[in-house]
Parts: structure tokens; sequence; C-alpha cells
């Protein structure tokens, strides 16, 4: 079988699974995108006073400002995961979850540890997609209206989460010199390309779902530390981070690339 044979092969079963899951998927990628806000605004709750004490220690604002944080993460995330879900005022949603987001980074001083930084910006990879995704369920509310070029913010928010979302993916590479590292940083460097420039992106992306999904498994089981152990809650954390940008991917592969890719691009050739 030849290598085009074997491509055709593969997004034949890309296509059918697609086919099979198309009423599942987009809420099944909601779910997963939004399980680390939902994960992380349950642990405010549980962990109010560590995380008050916290914010109080390091940023010395006093016991009112610090329960201030804690309380907006908590009410901004839990409610965020429920607009989202149920459909409801998603952009004002996902502009809240970008803002607590945005503060996160700067309270935990994320913005200093590029790893956790890149995989932040991967979770507003997310977002932004989600953002694409409502703006067309929008749209088709008015079927038949003509536009002019309002599918363009739509496309450029597309292009702007798949960029994102490649973010995640920098952070798994492993800069060894045993076979199985460099083969995985070749095959998972060649599919982020693909999935930022546009290109065989669905299955590109559903490829990088399983790949993901098959690490954060093996990983980051966080169900096998006992909950005593400070580990526990890395893994935890790291373990719904990373389920949330497979969200975003398998929001990539329900809705597409976008019109600013080469997919779209082929087809005006």
């Amino acid at each position: 079988m030849g290598q085009n044979d074997l491509m055709s092969t593969a997004e034949d079963v890309a296509d059918q699974f697609l086919r099979v899951t198309k009423q599942y998927l987009p809420h099944l990628a909601r779910l997963c995108l939004i399980s680390t806000f939902l994960e992380d605004g349950i642990r405010m709750w549980f962990q109010w006073n560590e995380q008050r004490d916290y914010i109080e220690a390091t940023w010395s604002c006093g016991y009112f400002l610090a329960t201030c944080f804690v309380l907006l993460n908590l009410i901004g995330q839990l409610g965020g995961c429920v607009l989202i879900l149920s459909r409801n005022f998603v952009q004002y949603a996902c502009f809240g979850l970008f803002g607590i987001i945005a503060l996160q980074t700067v309270a935990y001083s994320i913005l200093w540890d590029l790893k956790f930084l890149m995989r932040n910006l991967a979770l507003g990879g997310g977002l932004l997609l989600l953002l694409a995704e409502s703006r067309s369920e929008g749209k088709s509310m008015f079927a038949g209206v003509p536009s002019m070029g309002e599918s363009s913010p739509k496309q450029y928010m597309q292009l702007g989460g798949r960029v994102l979302l490649v973010l995640m993916f920098m952070t798994l590479l492993h800069f060894d010199s045993n076979f199985f590292s460099i083969l995985q940083n070749i095959v998972g460097t060649a599919l982020i390309i693909l999935v930022a420039i546009g290109f065989k992106t669905k299955l590109a992306a559903l490829t990088l779902v399983g790949w993901l999904l098959v690490i954060n498994v093996y990983f980051n089981a966080f169900w096998t530390i006992p909950t005593y152990k400070p580990m526990h809650d890395f893994l935890k954390y790291d373990f719904f981070q990373t389920t949330s940008v497979i969200g975003g991917l398998l929001l990539v592969v329900a809705l597409g690339p976008g019109g600013v890719s080469m997919d779209e691009k082929k087809k005006e050739w």
C-alpha cells in the first residue's frame, strides 16, 4: 500500500468516525473543554481556606481581598461552566473564563513559568474555538439574511484557537536521545504543524486527541496517588488541563479548520 493510499484510508476512517459521532462530538468537546474550570471551581470550594491563605500570604493583600479572589474564581468558573453546557450566553461565559485565566496567570505567578504559561494559552485557544462555534450558532438563527464579511472574525478565531492549542504539545516534547522520544517528537511536531496551518486538519487533530488521551491517562494518573500527597493535586491539575485541550481539539474535528487554512484554500485550487 502506497503512502497516498494509506493517507486516503486514514481519512476515510476519520470521516466514518465523524459521521457516527456527529451529533455527540460538539457536546463531548464542550464537556472536556470546561473540565479544568469545573474541577478548579470545585477545588476552590473544598480548599477555600488554603487558597485564601496562599493568596493573602503571597500578595499581602489582606483577608478581604484574598477572600474576594477565591469567591470570584469559584463563581466565575462554575457559573461559566453552567452557561456553556446549557448553551446560554456562551460568549459572555467565554469572556469571563478568559478573565479567570488572566487573573490566575498573574496571581499564581504562572507568567514566569513557561510550561504553565503555554498550557494556559492553549486553554485560551480552546475558548477561542468555543467562541467561534457560538458565533456560528448565533448566525444560524438568521439563515437567509445577507451578510458581508461577517464570517471573518470567526475564521480568525478558529486560526488563533488552532495555533494556541498546539502550544500544549510543545510542553510535551522530550529532548532525550532515546529512539522513542525522538520518534514521538518528530511525529508530534509534524501533527501540530498540520493542525496549525490547517492541512488535513481533522485527521491530524483526531490523531492528536488519541495521542494526548494516552499520554494523559498514563502520565497524569492522579487516582493512583494518595490524596494527602502534593503530587495528587499536581497530577489532577495537569490531567484536567490536558482534558480541556483535548476538548479544544475535538472542536477542531467537529467544526473543521475554518476559512484561514490550507484545507479551505485547496477547495479554490
